[in-house]
């Protein structure tokens, strides 16, 4: 298993950028694809954006041209850009990892996005 910890959550005003980060226990190439995940209150999970090991992308169709996932190989880390921050953005946002054991999950990190 892998452990991952969340950073850069906060309170951010609509229209605004954060970027969070997401650091892995182990390398990231020894994890078939990483992502980011949201929950908001009385919502499902919801997919964000993915990373695959080989860097190939994937982004929900309602967060492309506002939201970027990229990663940083050397400190084995992933971060979600995001820009024109809206309300509904607000939720908890959650690292996941997927490789041979299954999936983990982050602690998550609180995204806030006042008017």
């Amino acid at each position: 298993q892998v452990q991952l910890v969340e950073s850069g959550g906060g309170l951010v005003q609509a229209g605004g950028p954060l970027r969070l980060s997401c650091a892995a226990s182990m390398s990231i190439f020894s994890i078939d694809a990483m992502g980011w995940y949201r929950q908001a209150p009385g919502k499902q999970r919801e997919l964000v954006a993915t990373i695959s090991r080989t860097g190939a992308t994937n982004y929900a169709d309602s967060l492309k041209g506002r939201f970027t996932i990229s990663r940083d190989i050397a400190k084995n880390t992933i971060y979600l850009q995001m820009i024109s921050l809206k309300r509904e953005d607000t939720a908890v946002y959650y690292c996941n990892a997927h490789g041979r054991w299954g999936d983990s999950w982050g602690q998550g990190t609180q995204v806030t996005v006042s008017s």
